[in-house]
């Protein structure tokens, strides 16, 4: 009798992609596990985390010539505390930048004409990348605040960027609950997923949650979409570069590699966004969840 083949290995989707994580994450129905990540990386209260809420993930525009932005997840605390968390696989020159304009736009929604400053709560975010960020520091976790380290003293609380390095793990654990989620996001085979969920009962309900998105055609779909969007980014990049150089100036390079990052950017986010609506609205995705994904308005997917 012929033997039987076995079932090919189910190829798991890796938490380090913001779609992933954001639907694992970004879940009202899973805020536990958010929970439990934030406990990890953030030095807050305990009650805090009595009450956390998943909120809209755009930052509003003040006025309509503002530029606007999508946050992957964001958050309220109990008492107010703004957090927003964003995973960045690819190298971002500005990312920086990026992340302060966001915690502005954090900032300046919270207060409407006549309110008071005291009312604003602080604004916290965790970046967490697939690339060295800190070049200076072979800490994987950095938590920077508005501090005077000539005479050792904070300004205010009030913003917080806390960056998570995957590149930048040690080989050996640290023994924090922060390196074991670190690899568990960092985590890419069957086998790892399954080692790191006997550590922590979390840990198995994150993993059951990616063993069920990965066997989800419709998730799957979505994602390898957006693999391919990423791929075409880079190809734009790597075309920008040779564009420039083949100016042979340096002024020909440095206009090549802006003119294909902001054109390429703008136009494969925008078609990304859009296709990933399509898919996700044919297969029945309510319009809020696929605002949540994409970042598009509800009236932006009626018209897709």
């Amino acid at each position: 009798m012929a033997r039987k083949k076995s079932a090919a290995p189910l190829r798991l989707l890796p938490l380090k992609n913001d779609f992933v994580f954001k639907l694992v994450f970004g879940d009202k129905r899973r805020v536990d596990l958010l929970t439990a990540f934030l406990q990890a990386v953030l030095d807050l209260p305990a009650e805090e985390y009595e009450k956390v809420t998943i909120v809209d993930p755009n930052v509003k525009k003040e006025y309509n010539k503002d530029k606007a932005g999508v946050l992957d997840v964001k958050i309220h605390t109990k008492s107010g505390n703004v957090v927003d968390v964003e995973i960045q696989v690819e190298p971002d020159a500005p990312l920086e930048k990026r992340i302060l304009f966001y915690q502005a736009k954090m900032l300046t929604e919270q207060i409407g004409e006549g309110n008071d400053y005291d009312i604003i709560k602080p604004v916290i975010s965790i970046i967490i990348t697939d690339f060295q960020l800190i070049a200076n520091s072979k800490a994987y976790h950095h938590r920077f605040r508005f501090y005077d380290a000539k005479n050792k003293v904070e300004l205010t609380n009030v913003q917080e960027i806390n960056t998570l390095e995957l590149t930048k793990l040690p080989k050996k654990s640290d023994e924090t609950d922060l390196f074991d989620w670190m690899m568990l996001i960092r985590a890419k085979s069957e086998e790892e997923y399954d080692m790191l969920a006997e550590k922590k009962p979390i840990f198995k309900k994150v993993v059951a949650v990616v063993k069920k998105l990965s066997a989800d055609e419709e998730a799957r779909m979505v994602y390898d979409k957006q693999e391919l969007w990423r791929m075409d980014y880079a190809a734009t990049m790597r075309n920008a570069a040779r564009k420039g150089m083949a100016r042979g100036l340096e002024a020909g390079r440095a206009e090549g590699r802006a003119e294909g990052k902001a054109e390429g950017r703008a136009e494969g986010e925008t078609k990304a966004k859009i296709e990933t609506a399509r898919i996700m609205k044919s297969k029945g995705f309510s319009p809020a969840d696929i605002a949540d994904v994409t970042g598009l308005t509800e009236k932006e997917i009626e018209r897709i």
